[in-house]
């Protein structure tokens, strides 16, 4: 007589198993689609940050202007309100994304036994514009003006201020949490493909020991010269 439940059993396990791993392929290209576009803008501009330090690598098509703007009279009182101002001085089309105040406090270089202590006013700066043009405001209580410093971006710097998000509103933000999201579940659903299609698994281990003992090591280098 032959048993047909030991039969049906493994027969239904391996059906729930390709059904599991044809899910996985589905849904690791979608998210891979998903990504696409977003993976090779970062993937472009990642390879150009990570390497601009060592190599000197300077943004092309970069320029900057230097320039002074006066101030009405009365000056306004709270950095809230010079934020304001500027928006429209400046005919910005989106309220500053940063602004930043700074108390004012002793000079560093005025010890104990330097005399009289000087004192550095308050100051504020604010940042204007988007990844391919951006001012920068800065403003010590106290003066008649600001000044102001005006950065115009080309293409691989506005690359790189989309990557980094300078000056990008909470949707771009949250739209690269996607795309940080979608290559979490390629990582770990590329595993699990290679894993239930592929016999090699012994020197697919060894592969991936020795990416983690090579990330580690390398990442913990510098941290212990």
């Amino acid at each position: 007589m032959v048993d047909t439940t030991a039969g049906d059993m493994r027969t239904l396990r391996v059906n729930r198993r390709l059904t599991f791993v044809r899910w996985v392929r589905r849904t690791h290209g979608w998210f891979g689609l998903w990504g696409a576009l977003l993976g090779l803008m970062m993937g472009f501009s990642g390879v150009w940050l990570n390497h601009r330090a060592t190599l000197k690598l300077q943004l092309p098509s970069q320029q900057q202007i230097n320039a002074q703007l006066a101030l009405p009279d009365p000056a306004p009182a709270t950095a809230e309100a010079m934020a304001a101002w500027l928006q429209g001085a400046l005919k910005a089309d989106r309220p500053a994304y940063n602004m930043r105040v700074e108390r004012s406090r002793p000079v560093p270089w005025n010890g104990p036994d330097g005399g009289q202590r000087l004192t550095q006013p308050e100051r504020w700066t604010f940042n204007f514009g988007g990844p391919n043009h951006v001012m920068q405001v800065e403003y010590w209580a106290g003066n008649k003006s600001v000044s102001v410093r005006t950065t115009s971006n080309g293409v691989v710097a506005t690359l790189t201020n989309l990557h980094k998000g300078t000056s990008m509103p909470v949707p771009w933000i949250l739209l690269i949490d996607t795309l940080a999201g979608s290559l979490i579940f390629l990582s770990i659903s590329g595993a699990i493909l290679w894993w239930e299609t592929n016999r090699r698994r012994g020197l697919g281990l060894a592969i991936f020991g020795l990416s983690v003992a090579t990330t580690v090591g390398l990442a913990l280098w510098p941290i212990q010269q």
